[in-house]
């Protein structure tokens, strides 16, 4: 295939830099709220055109914006005064022949169950806590017709590129690990006064981390300020003991709910929420601002700014950026890699099997060895391209 190219990366590797930053947003944070809502919207309308159609139809839901609500915050309760509005936006087919689809339907009822499940609430408190709308139209016959198009073959519905890289660095590795330890279930049940909505920023400075750590605490659980300082001082501790079983940087310092007022009396000078999300009154939220495919927000590495979630399995957006990762994490696991880069692209009416380039860069003492594996791997892959859409369809990877 004569548009793999795979190069020797040069220069220093990210680990061997001085600076290094790494941040995760949240399974509650407002942006990967949107995310998450986007990506449930396409995979459940999907999932309902392979069982009725067998088949994908064309469809991008991957525009969504969360407005913020408003909310009173009280020590020992509060209450929602207006609910958290979303709204998911895009193109979808609602009609095939004389058959009419439920898109609306499907989705809301799909956006509804992820909440709940997610963020540990009741259907019925979800229906108070959110206000949830869909807008949507029929994609352009053209693309559409891609669609039609690529039964036999997939074809690209846009131009466009996915980046990736593997493995992750040690400050990644903990930035990643630190933040879904904080929205685990084991977590929540010792410390149940945390919300799902957190943000880790990592900073690293040759072998020493700075960790800035924000977290909404749920109201409820606090009679007053103090009681909500000393929680804080047993979870930094829970977290520095989590770190220090696992990592081995020279120091990790940890700041945590920096905006508090360590002199607070009232609610609104420590970060306390009704529900344990920002999004209740503080903060609004966008599809594609988040967490990207990998998991992370990683200023130091090549990425795609392109929104994953939403989109349709033949949009090269998503499939491109899964596939690079894959690619990267299968190359990347190779002994002697280093670190491994993978950029694919493509050319929308094309086959999505023949990208117009795939670039894989590896910093790697035997590359020359490496090098002819890293070529057969990528070759598999987009001779198997259908394996990942179908991937794609079941939720299997992870997309923010």
């Amino acid at each position: 295939m004569e548009n793999i190219l795979i190069e020797k990366l040069k220069g220093p590797s990210v680990e061997e830099r001085e600076i290094e930053m790494v941040e995760r947003k949240g399974i509650g944070h407002p942006d990967t709220i949107c995310d998450a809502l986007a990506e449930t919207a396409s995979l459940a309308l999907s999932q309902f055109y392979l069982q009725k159609f067998k088949k994908v139809l064309h469809h991008n839901l991957d525009k969504g914006l969360l407005v913020a609500g408003r909310a009173e915050v009280k020590f020992g309760g509060g209450k929602i005064l207006e609910p958290i509005k979303i709204i998911i936006a895009g193109r979808a087919t609602s009609k095939v022949g004389k058959i009419k689809i439920p898109v609306e339907k499907i989705v809301l009822k799909a956006i509804s169950n992820w909440l709940s499940q997610n963020l540990g609430l009741s259907l019925k408190e979800i229906k108070k806590i959110f206000k949830i709308s869909l807008d949507f139209q029929e994609g352009a016959e053209n693309l559409k017709e891609v669609f039609r198009r690529g039964k036999e073959i997939p074809i690209a519905n846009d131009t466009s590129f996915g980046a990736a890289h593997f493995p992750l660095s040690e400050t990644e590795r903990l930035t990643l690990n630190l933040a879904n330890f904080i929205n685990s279930q084991k977590f929540l049940k010792k410390f149940p006064f945390v919300g799902k909505d957190i943000k880790v920023m990592t900073l690293r400075r040759k072998r020493k981390i700075n960790l800035t750590l924000a977290a909404a605490y749920i109201s409820r659980f606090f009679k007053n300020a103090q009681e909500y300082f000393e929680a804080k001082r047993k979870v930094v501790k829970e977290i520095e003991n989590y770190l220090k079983r696992r990592f081995n940087f020279e120091e990790i310092e940890i700041e945590h709910n920096t905006l508090d007022n360590p002199l607070a009396k009232k609610e609104n000078e420590i970060y306390l929420t009704v529900t344990g999300l920002s999004a209740e009154q503080g903060d609004d939220g966008q599809v594609g601002r988040g967490n990207r495919v990998c998991g992370l927000i990683t200023p130091f590495r090549e990425i795609s700014l392109e929104a994953a979630a939403g989109k349709n399995i033949n949009h090269p957006g998503k499939l491109y950026q899964v596939l690079s990762f894959l690619l990267a994490k299968e190359i990347g696991k190779i002994e002697g890699v280093e670190e491994c880069y993978v950029k694919l692209l493509s050319e929308i009416g094309k086959p999505l099997a023949r990208p117009k380039m795939a670039l894989i860069e590896i910093r790697a003492k035997n590359f020359s060895k490496i090098k002819d594996k890293a070529f057969l791997i990528c070759q598999n892959y987009l001779q198997n391209l259908e394996k990942v859409q179908k991937g794609l369809i079941k939720g299997k990877y992870q997309i923010f």
